[in-house]
């Protein structure tokens, strides 16, 4: 990097670490113990609204996974005083956008509309998250639309090895499912399981609502209590899981697919979003596999051995410890040097301190992209739910450069060392296997 170079990113760090810092988020808890988040940002008459409700698939029974996914996704599809098509011309004529979305640890209801709207864009919102009636037909239809969904993710590669990863890696834990469900579970979901589900999980005390945009903190308030005042809190439901055990030994797992491509998966448990070293791990990562073109993964696997375009790594930290993961694709008969120089440099950087550039750049990068994350009212709302989530606080716009300012070449040096397996790690490929010949004693480190 040239100094020219070195100070323009300087400057827009700056810049841009200013603007995250300026975003000073109003936080209430109401009478029924639902939690807002308010910025007021006028520069443009639109508000987005962001509701996060603890109802993810992490709820689901076993026998009924994917059922949340099924309740937020028919959250819109009636409710017990407008039908589906009302729902969709209302939005519609008002210029609106509403989605639903189930995840794993919670489900979420976002609405965008003019200042101008706001009032009647809430009356449609409040409406679907608390008078969904799932009528029997509509019910039938979603459910056979999600099996279709599943069916095409038979074709998936990428897919196929994620949940092959995941039922390795989190065993005796809720991450093991997919949120989606399966081909099993799915034409078992009832009109009641749903009604059940709704009931017990959709209430204003475990739902954050962040409401960001052209709306005066007064304004904002005056909505959310003559929509949201009536609705009313349960207490006593059931948030605690088992956590995943840790893998003692390595685990296999080989899929055979008529491809050109291996598709490959090697990682392990991973980290909570609350954990103290989500910062530095964060900065590792970005050396690792994290930083795009710019990572050793890139730089070893596709520069310098031409053995794949794109191979990548990544905490995913979610309200329980996630996944780490390396994934690639590679030519079947790569697979095997391919997944040997992953584990070579997982086991780099557990050794060698990286180099003062490598992590200046990484600093550069985290810090200088994060107001990207805020550019939109929609991303600054899904990310205030996020926040207020996991605990961090309303100085995590300013906290957030400075912690990661604050990592040293020690402290990634420690957290790879912590958080890195290379020794004791889940490894799926999904490939044709009698190209690939994938050898379990090179990749599961026996003699």
């Amino acid at each position: 990097m040239t100094r020219i170079a070195a100070a323009v990113v300087i400057v827009l760090v700056l810049a841009q670490a200013s603007f995250a810092a300026d975003i000073k988020p109003v936080r209430i808890v109401t009478p029924n113990n639902m939690i807002v988040l308010i910025v007021d940002q006028p520069s443009l008459p639109i508000v987005t609204v962001n509701v996060l409700v603890k109802a993810g698939a992490v709820h689901d029974p076993d026998a009924l996974a994917g059922l949340a996914y099924m309740t937020a996704g028919m959250l819109d599809e009636g409710t017990k005083t407008r039908s589906a098509a009302q729902i969709a011309q209302q939005i519609e004529f008002i210029g609106g956008e509403l989605a639903t979305q189930g995840a794993q640890d919670f489900s979420t209801v976002t609405l965008r509309v003019l200042k101008k709207d706001v009032d009647l864009g809430l009356t449609i919102l409040s409406d679907i998250l608390m008078n969904p009636i799932f009528a029997e037909k509509d019910v039938a239809r979603v459910r056979g639309e999600l099996m279709g969904q599943l069916q095409g993710e038979k074709d998936e590669p990428g897919v196929i090895a994620i949940k092959a990863f995941d039922e390795i890696v989190f065993q005796g834990n809720p991450y093991r499912r997919a949120a989606n469900g399966t081909e099993k579970t799915v034409p078992k979901i009832t009109r009641n399981d749903l009604v059940q589900f709704h009931h017990t999980y959709y209430r204003p005390n475990r739902t954050i609502v962040a409401i960001v945009g052209d709306i005066r903190e007064h304004e904002a308030l005056d909505v959310v209590r003559k929509h949201f005042g009536k609705w009313t809190k349960k207490d006593g439901v059931p948030s605690t899981f088992s956590p995943a055990v840790p893998l003692q030994q390595p685990k296999l797992k080989l899929i055979d697919k008529d491809l050109t491509q291996a598709n490959v998966i090697l990682g392990h448990l991973g980290i909570d979003r609350k954990n103290p070293d989500f910062y530095a791990v964060s900065v590792m990562n970005y050396i690792l596999g994290g930083g795009g073109f710019s990572s050793r993964l890139v730089n070893r696997i596709r520069d310098q051995k031409g053995l794949a375009y794109d191979v990548d790594s990544g905490f995913q930290a979610n309200v329980m410890p996630g996944p780490f993961t390396v994934q690639l694709q590679t030519r079947n008969a790569a697979a095997n040097q391919a997944i040997a120089s992953v584990v070579e440099e997982m086991k780099r950087i557990r050794t060698e301190p990286v180099s003062d550039q490598e992590l200046a750049d990484a600093k550069a990068y985290l810090i200088g992209s994060f107001p990207l994350r805020l550019d939109t009212t929609g991303k600054l709302a899904a990310l205030l739910t996020l926040v207020e989530l996991h605990g961090l606080g309303l100085s995590y716009f300013e906290d957030y450069p400075k912690a990661i300012r604050a990592v040293t070449k020690e402290d990634v040096l420690r957290v790879a060392e912590q958080y890195l397996h290379p020794d004791v790690y889940a490894l799926v490929v999904v490939a044709k296997q009698s190209e690939a010949k994938i050898n379990p004693e090179m990749v599961l480190g026996k003699p």
